[in-house]
C-alpha cells in the first residue's frame, strides 16, 4: 500500500493549492479543509482588509497628533507645523495579513510600485507570501505613492501600513 501512495505526494503541490485559493475567491469560501491519505492542507482566507476604512481614522488629525508627544516631534511641530497637515490626506495601503513583503514578481523584475508611480484600485503593489503562498496585493485606492513604509523581505502584519498614497496625486 506505501508504493501507492508515493504517487499521492504531490497532491498538495504549489499549483494545487494556487488553484484551491482560487476556488476560494470563487465561492467566498473562507476556509478548506483537505485529505489524501495522511496528507492534510488547511486553508483560511482572512476578513476584509481595512482599505476602505483608513480614510476616515486619517481624516481626525488631533488623533494622530496626540500619540507623538517624543523629543524629535516637540521641536518639529514648532519649526515647521504644515509637515504633519500636509500628510493628513493621505491614504495607508494597509497589509491584508501576516507574511512576507515582496516590492517585485521575482529578483530581477521591476518593482511593481515605487514613489512617484501612479496607481488605481486594480494596480499590485506588491506580494505578500503567507504559508508558501504568494498572494499579490492591489491597492484598493487611486493615487500617488509618496512614501513606501516597508523593505523587501521584511515581514508585515495584518494591518500594518505598507505605503502611503496622495488620493489627489
Amino acid at each position: 500500500m506505501s508504493d501507492s501512495k508515493s504517487t499521492s505526494s504531490n497532491v498538495f503541490n504549489v499549483e494545487t493549492v494556487r488553484s484551491l485559493v482560487e476556488l476560494m475567491k470563487q465561492h467566498d469560501l473562507s476556509e478548506l479543509d483537505l485529505r489524501e491519505g495522511d496528507q492534510k492542507i488547511s486553508l483560511k482566507r482572512g476578513g476584509q482588509p481595512p482599505i476602505y476604512a483608513a480614510p476616515a481614522p486619517m481624516q481626525a488629525a488631533p488623533m494622530q497628533v496626540a500619540p507623538a508627544p517624543t523629543a524629535a516631534a516637540a521641536p518639529a511641530a514648532s519649526g515647521g507645523g504644515e509637515a504633519p497637515a500636509s500628510d493628513s490626506h493621505l491614504i495607508a495601503i494597509k497589509s491584508p495579513m501576516v507574511g512576507t513583503y515582496y516590492s517585485k514578481p521575482k529578483p530581477d523584475a521591476e518593482s511593481f510600485a515605487r514613489v512617484g508611480d501612479h496607481v488605481s484600485e486594480d494596480s499590485v503593489v506588491c506580494i505578500i507570501e503567507a504559508m508558501k503562498v504568494f498572494n499579490e496585493i492591489k491597492a484598493e485606492v487611486s493615487g500617488k505613492i509618496v512614501k513606501v513604509l516597508v523593505k523587501d523581505e521584511e515581514p508585515v502584519e495584518y494591518g500594518q501600513p505598507m505605503f502611503m498614497v496622495d488620493p489627489q496625486g
